[in-house]
Parts: structure tokens; C-alpha cells; sequence
């Protein structure tokens, strides 16, 4: 589906802008070097962000593309979860 890969790249982008420190993913992908089977890596370990936020921008995206139908919205969350987004940060960081 056309809008949920909009809609994966939209998150993307507001999880890192939201990051600490923070960054333009877009800039991220097109600086990021190439594994061997020609996917961009990036170090998102660098990146953290307060869970409770990440949450808020996951559900703001599913509202903002209209992700209505429970199995993509749950593909949508567990893409973002084990995806390549900021780690979360610890507790007190």
C-alpha cells in the first residue's frame, strides 16, 4: 500500500526530528552507507527519543494517513517498533 509507505517515511522523519540529538532522516538515508545486500544502514543507536513520544508520533501518523483497518494499523506499529527508529531513551536521561 502506497499510503502506509508514506505514511512509514512520515514517522521516520518526525521520530528523528523529535530525537535527541536531532537529525533530518532523510539526510540520515542519504548519508548512510550500504550493507552487502544494498540496504541503507543507519546507526539509530545514536538517536534516542522519550518512549511516551514515540508512541504520540506512531498513533499522529496512523490518524494523519487514516490507517484505519486494525491489521495495518498493527503492521504499521510493529514496522515502527522494530524498525529503524531512536532507541528510547533510559529512564531520568
Amino acid at each position: 500500500m502506497k499510503n502506509l509507505d508514506k505514511a512509514v517515511m512520515h514517522c521516520y522523519r518526525e521520530l528523528y526530528a523529535n530525537s535527541e540529538p536531532p537529525a533530518s532522516f532523510d539526510q540520515l538515508m542519504k548519508d548512510a552507507p550500504t550493507n552487502e545486500m544494498g540496504q541503507k544502514v543507519i546507526d539509530y543507536m545514536a538517536y534516542s527519543i522519550d518512549e511516551e513520544l514515540f508512541v504520540k508520533i506512531i498513533k499522529d501518523t496512523i490518524s494523519l494517513y487514516k490507517i484505519k483497518s486494525p491489521k495495518l494499523k498493527r503492521d504499521f506499529e510493529v514496522a515502527m517498533y522494530l524498525g529503524a527508529g531512536p532507541k528510547f531513551k533510559e529512564k531520568g536521561e
